[in-house]
């Protein structure tokens, strides 16, 4: 990208602005429920959240005539519209050049193991869709002069499928994606949290609606501002665990509703498999540094608590040109990845960073200096890189003296965020750590997003449709493409005549779980939870763990959850209750998530994606400069393991683990017009496969 860029197009797509949302339709009914008086809205269908992947849900279903309704805590404030990096990617197929192969495509979603084949083809196949349909709503994705998108490379994409609309990609697709809701006049309940699902028993397990909290309708005769959405189906559309570690680059209060989600019985899946990789601290502003911000090859040092500046990869890496090719490398090795701190890689840097900050020392990259040498090394010199990097620098007209030179040539967009959020990079080095990114794991679906309970449909992150790594930006085209096939299937449902009961004993007993946990005089606080949660997470299940603490983190998780089911939570009116609510349910997904992990240690996983599981009998060991790291030796992954995934379900009060193989996909099945047509013009194809 050229610096001759006019600023107001870089303002356009650095500052998004926001529509103003649809008004919220009455209720016409109410129903007493445990001494309060609620409000019930009835409607085929609720989309829980507001993201990309919800507001697509919701436009696909009303675009198919299906009455629907969105509840969601923030409109704008999840992380499709407040995350994302350098060039914030979206990972279609290339529909340039020569085109692409769908079932290539497929089997690059699926490389790192544990996803779904069937479900790998679904997402690559449904992409160019998904792209060009956004594209029909105004999402200005890049061309060229003769209409091919732009592509570039990006983490585990060895072909180069990923395009970007700049740092702002996600909240420009929820921005043209709220247009249309908008323009379709679906109702957007804003401030309004799911906090129970209602399930019917009859006939079969089925999703009949959700309870939910919304502060601002508080009244007298229903203090907790509850509200009942009676539906014949439910998107879970919340995005993923925000909350769920302390060291996090997402948004803060992005809760998201997998632990909702489990208390309803709902499987979920990989859950033993998130991103962690740099970006900024969340107390500051949090953002992915993938891309450019280190493809210009800034120097990287720590300082302590005097100031003392220490150039540490210099410890790590055996040559200058090693340090700096590996911090480029960065840009599109981004999550930290366990083999990758092997032979020199990128994710050495991670394990690197890491141990400064568990030090005490903060991690800074300075874009006015390039790397500093290691000892006994030639100084940083751009004719002394990898030819990958020089190559790469060189077609981008970024061979330039200085990484803020080269940054502005490649993405002056990069710059001009964080001046929005008062942060002068061009001026002052950048504070930087690992932190959690992404849950790959979820609530488990079929090919058209439903959920092991009937009429309960997950999209976008709260989905486990991913395996053990994804490509940069694949998050984003899931959530499109099983956001289009969630409404299919629920439009094809509907048309079918299936109708919801009201029975409001549900509606009882739902209001009476959610009393269980709020108890205005209980010694366990929202702040004490989180505090228990977050650092245990972060310290014992993070990029590095091993197998004793993992079972003492579940443990601990396992009493506190007994702790909160005894005693409570403690509250303060509406929005108290709420916290109190998400904090429970976040701690019952930490259980989970460490229920899974420690399953799978203890059943032979070795270290695979964002984990590396050390052991002191490990048989690999990251090399440094300075000699083995043999505190960081770790065992390696067990093949076998790529084709299974572990399910984790909540029965009564313990959480069960069990081993699925994934489900594969015919690779020799040839579709033929004439015979599988009528299969799509009855609904056959719509039969899910488990």
């Amino acid at each position: 990208m050229s610096t001759t860029v006019p600023q107001e197009i870089l303002d356009r797509l650095t500052d998004v602005a926001m529509p103003r949302l649809a008004i919220e339709r009455p209720p016409k009914e109410f129903v007493a429920a445990r001494g309060f008086s609620l409000p019930v809205h009835r409607c085929e269908a609720v989309v829980l959240g507001s993201g990309a992947a919800g507001l697509r849900a919701a436009v696909e279903l009303k675009r198919r005539g299906v009455d629907v309704i969105i509840a969601t805590q923030s409109a704008y404030g999840g992380t499709s519209a407040c995350s994302g990096s350098d060039k914030q990617t979206l990972h279609t197929a290339n529909g340039a050049g020569r085109g692409d192969d769908y079932r290539a495509m497929a089997d690059a979603l699926g490389a790192g193991g544990a996803m779904d084949e069937d479900t790998a083809y679904v997402e690559a196949v449904g992409s160019s869709r998904a792209l060009s349909s956004l594209q029909f709503m105004g999402l200005p994705v890049p061309q060229d002069r003769l209409g091919g998108v732009l592509r570039y490379q990006t983490d585990h994409d060895e072909v180069g499928r990923a395009t970007s609309c700049g740092p702002r990609t996600s909240r420009l697709m929820v921005q043209v994606l709220a247009n249309e809701a908008i323009r379709l006049n679906i109702p957007i309940f804003n401030q309004t949290t799911g906090v129970r699902v209602l399930v019917e028993s009859n006939a079969g397990r089925g999703c009949v609606g959700a309870l939910a909290i919304s502060p601002k309708r508080r009244t007298g005769d229903n203090p907790l501002g509850l509200i009942v959405f009676l539906s014949g189906a439910l998107v879970v559309a919340t995005g993923g665990p925000g909350e769920l570690y302390r060291d996090s680059v997402y948004p803060r209060h992005c809760f998201g509703s997998l632990g909702l989600a489990l208390e309803a019985g709902i499987d979920a899946v990989n859950l033993t498999e998130s991103q962690f990789g740099i970006s900024t601290p969340r107390d500051q502003f949090p953002w992915n540094l993938s891309g450019t911000y280190v493809q210009c090859m800034p120097y990287i040092h720590s300082r302590d608590s005097r100031g003392n500046e220490r150039n540490f990869l210099a410890d790590y890496y055996r040559t200058t040109c090693e340090l700096a090719s590996n911090i480029f490398r960065k840009g599109y090795q981004w999550p930290f990845h366990a083999t990758r701190m092997l032979d020199f890689g990128s994710s050495l840097l991670d394990l690197a960073v890491f141990r400064e900050t568990q030090a005490g020392r903060k991690v800074f990259m300075d874009f006015n200096r390039n790397p500093l040498a290691v000892p006994g090394e030639a100084e940083f010199s751009l004719d002394k890189l990898d030819d990958d990097v020089r190559a790469y620098l060189g077609k981008s007209g970024a061979l330039l003296e200085t990484p803020l030179d080269r940054l502005r040539q490649m993405n002056p967009l990069s710059i001009e965020l964080y001046k929005r959020y008062r942060y002068d990079i061009t001026r002052d080095p950048l504070q930087f750590a690992i932190n959690n990114q992404h849950m790959n794991g979820g609530l488990a679906v079929d090919t058209w997003g439903e959920t092991s309970l009937r009429g309960c449909y997950a999209v976008g992150e709260a989905a486990g449709t991913h395996g053990v790594t994804r490509p940069g930006g694949a998050a984003l085209n899931a959530g499109q493409v099983f956001a289009t096939r969630c409404a299919e299937h629920i439009a094809v449902r509907r048309a079918s005549g299936s109708e919801v009961r009201t029975d409001f004993a549900l509606v009882d007993e739902a209001v009476e779980r959610v009393l269980d946990v709020l108890k205005i005089d209980s010694v366990l606080t929202v702040s004490a939870i989180r505090k228990d949660v977050q650092a245990r997470m972060s310290d014992h299940a993070g990029i590095l763990c091993n197998a004793i603490d993992v079972r003492s983190a579940l443990d601990s998780a396992r009493a506190l959850n007994k702790s909160i089911r005894q005693q409570g939570v403690a509250y303060d009116g509406a929005s108290g209750a709420l916290r109190a609510l998400q904090w429970q349910q976040t701690a019952l997904l930490s259980e989970a998530v460490l229920a899974a992990l420690a399953f799978f240690v203890e059943h032979g996983g070795g270290s695979r994606g964002a984990r590396a599981l050390c052991a002191p009998d490990g048989d690999r060991t990251p090399m440094a400069r300075t000699g083995p790291l043999e505190d960081f030796r770790f065992a390696s992954e067990r093949p076998e393991g790529r084709a299974e995934q572990i399910r984790v379900r909540l029965n009564g009060e313990t959480f069960t683990c069990a081993t699925r193989l994934v489900r594969r996909r015919d690779r020799d099945y040839q579709p033929f017009f004439e015979r599988d047509w009528p299969g799509f013009l009855i609904g056959a194809i719509h039969n899910p496969v488990h």
